[in-house]
């Protein structure tokens, strides 16, 4: 694949003036009131209701990663049943470094200088969802940014809109508004945890390994080195 230079710019622009809007304005500006307002939103219907705590609690506990994980690995798996010897070899090797680009853009974001808390331990007198559940659950993090959970799921989108089809792209852009959206209201994220800084960093780093041909590259080249099974 030879380099897309307008995408490869696109990207890059869209990821530095995201990135910069929110960490250059004062107090991040405006970003910092579309913020509040989610989660005020949010944290004030965990006082209405104790069916909507409890359905917030299970969304927000471990357990219930595994949801997205099982959905993520439903659409790949219907694209590999329906393929052939080949596709499904190439299948499994853009998976394998599909996880491999999720590690390390993991710890790109993680080296970004931001020490951020969750507006639950930055706002008083709010409702705590460990306070209100009865149940194990999350509603905190003591460095919020970037949100690991939206950017591990806007990896999976980049690829399987890449690799597979605009429709499994399009699965992926709904679970990543869905199975992001728990840790936004129970409030241990902020809603620019996942839409400011995940993207930011997805933008940046897929447009480098997808854009460029890297990722083409190092597919065909695992393809080589990995051994093929002997049919009899």
């Amino acid at each position: 694949m030879p380099i897309q230079f307008n995408k490869l710019i696109l990207w890059n622009l869209l990821a530095v003036a995201v990135f910069a809007s929110w960490y250059w304005l004062p107090g991040h500006g405006f970003w910092f009131h579309i913020d509040s307002a989610v989660f005020y939103y949010f944290n004030d219907k965990l006082g209405e209701s104790q069916a909507w705590v409890n359905v917030v609690a299970v969304a927000n506990n471990r357990a219930f990663d595994g949801v997205a994980l099982l959905a993520m690995g439903l659409v790949y798996y219907s694209y590999y049943r329906g393929a052939g010897v080949e596709q499904r070899r190439q299948l499994l090797i853009i998976g394998l470094l599909m996880l491999l680009t999720a590690v390390g853009l993991n710890q790109l974001g993680r080296a970004i200088p931001v020490d951020r808390p969750s507006p639950t331990l930055t706002f008083d007198n709010i409702h705590r969802l460990t306070e209100l559940a009865g149940f194990k659950t999350k509603d905190s993090s003591g460095d919020s940014f970037p949100g690991d959970h939206g950017l591990m799921l806007m990896i999976y989108t980049a690829f399987v809109w890449r690799y597979l089809s605009w429709k499994a792209g399009l699965w992926g852009c709904l679970f990543v508004v869905v199975f992001s959206a728990p840790r936004v209201m129970g409030g241990a994220h902020w809603w620019t945890d996942i839409y400011v800084g995940a993207l930011a960093v997805a933008a940046f780093g897929l447009a480098w390994l997808l854009q460029t041909g890297l990722m083409d590259a190092a597919i065909a080249w695992l393809d080589r080195q990995l051994p093929r099974l002997k049919r009899a």
